[in-house]
This record gives structure tokens, C-alpha cells and sequence, in this order.
């Protein structure tokens, strides 16, 4: 059994559960937090049981600003001490911009944006002490580019990525690495929260979710600084690059847009 703790946000499903797993079967020590506790326990009871290694669960509303204190707080007190950190909670909102509702895309930055900052910044000051650490962000393809009809989201994970980057480059000369992950399409329950299953991108296909956390996995574990899973997604990622902005707003309202 692995000593070293791996706290995981939006543990309960998607590619968070995904990621649980391949701790576990590695044999690290897990903290998962997401809302639902029931679920929570249930996973952890039987990651404990299949792989026997430690298994802590914290629900937390990451859309709730005094969330991420009251996690490290709770951390705290079971004096628990986080070597790797996993931001992987996050959800989307689709549509036109005036017509989506702003107390959903208000939660949407809480999580997707500041609650991985404060945890960040958090958590960032220990694994500093120890002299060694590692972070993984679940940033998106979509950092890439602007996403007319999800406006907010691609906006919030191009933050992911900015930051991510950044943060990687001053830890440089530390034992202490930030990796960001770029998933494209993925086959969770995150597009049926976001309305974007008759999207013409997720029909367009979407790549498996073990994949996707696997590659985010091996990344974080070799200190890679950006991992895009996926040839189409890599290609379309640097691709993207190249075009003129109004040509590439053009394109991603198309596949956003429900066929």
C-alpha cells in the first residue's frame, strides 16, 4: 500500500472515477469528494475492499464558495496530508449566452474555475514544505478556442490551462509538477448534464473515459506539463491554431450546434 494521499474532486463519476481507479490499483491512498455522499461512501467502500488500500471521502458543493476551505479544513483535522491533487470537478452549460441562466454559469466558474484555484492554492504551500507534489487539471480542447453556444465554459477552461501552464513553469526547479489535461469529446454523464448529447460534436464520436484518465494518469506521473488524449484531438487542438479567429468561430458554433 502507497502512503501518499491523491485527493480527487468529482470522484463520483466520469472521468474522476476513472482516475479513483487507477490510483487505487496503484495502490495509493484515495480522498474523494464530490456532492453526493451516498455515492462517495459506496465507492470507497469498494475500492478499500478491491484494491485494500485507504479510502477517505469528504462531500463538498464545489459550486458553494466557502467550499474548498471547509475541505481543507476537514483535511486538516484528520490530519491528512495531500501529495497529489486531482481537479477534476467541473460541469458545462449550453446555449446562447442570453438565453442560459446566470446562477448556473455563476456555479459553473465557482467550480470550474476558482474552487481548483483555492484548492490550488491551498494545498500548494504543503507539498512545497515537503518538496514534492504533484497537480493534475482537467482543463478541456476546449481551452483552445472561444465556444459560441457554451460561452462561459470554453472561457473557464481556458483558464484551467493558462493557469496550469504557468503554474508548471514556476515550479520548475522543484520537485513539484503541474500537468494540465485536454480532453476532447468523452463518453460521461457530462454531456447529458450540459444538454450536448444531440450536439453534432458528441455525435461525431467520443472517446472512451478509461482512456481518457489513463492518459491524464501517465502524464501526471511523468510530470508532463499538457496531455491531449487522442490523435484527433491533438491534431484538431494544433490545427485550430492556424486559422483565422473568425474562421474558427464558424467552426465550433457548427459542431456545437445540434444536428
Amino acid at each position: 500500500m502507497n502512503n501518499r494521499y491523491v485527493l480527487i474532486t468529482g470522484a463520483s463519476s466520469g472521468i474522476g472515477l476513472s482516475l479513483a481507479k487507477r490510483f487505487a490499483k496503484d495502490g495509493y491512498s484515495l480522498i474523494l469528494t464530490a456532492r453526493n455522499e451516498e455515492q462517495l461512501q459506496k465507492i470507497a467502500t469498494e475500492l478499500q475492499a478491491e484494491y485494500r488500500i485507504n479510502a477517505a471521502y469528504i462531500a463538498q458543493d464545489l459550486s458553494q464558495p466557502e467550499a474548498p476551505r471547509q475541505l481543507v479544513d476537514e483535511l486538516n483535522r484528520r490530519d491528512l496530508s495531500v501529495d497529489m491533487l486531482v481537479n477534476n470537478a467541473g460541469f458545462a452549460a449550453y446555449g446562447p449566452f442570453r438565453d442560459t441562466k446566470w446562477e448556473e454559469e455563476r456555479d459553473m466558474i465557482q467550480v470550474n474555475i476558482m474552487a481548483l484555484t483555492e484548492l490550488t492554492k491551498r494545498l500548494l504551500p504543503g507539498m512545497i514544505s515537503r518538496n514534492r507534489g504533484r497537480i493534475l487539471n482537467v482543463a478541456s480542447t476546449a481551452a483552445f478556442q472561444p465556444g459560441p453556444l457554451m460561452a462561459v465554459y470554453y472561457a473557464t477552461k481556458a483558464y484551467v490551462l493558462s493557469f496550469s501552464e504557468a503554474l508548471s513553469f514556476e515550479l520548475r526547479n522543484t520537485n513539484i509538477t503541474v500537468t494540465a489535461l485536454a480532453p476532447g469529446a468523452t463518453a460521461t454523464n457530462f454531456e447529458a448534464r450540459a444538454n450536448l448529447g444531440s450536439s453534432r460534436l458528441f455525435k461525431s464520436g467520443a472517446m472512451n473515459v478509461e482512456d481518457v484518465a489513463l492518459a491524464g494518469y501517465k502524464a501526471m506521473q511523468s510530470g508532463k506539463r499538457l496531455v491531449i488524449p487522442g490523435a484527433k484531438n491533438k491534431f484538431l487542438a494544433s490545427a485550430i491554431r492556424l486559422l483565422p479567429r473568425k474562421t474558427v468561430l464558424k467552426i465550433v458554433h457548427y459542431v456545437q450546434d445540434k444536428a
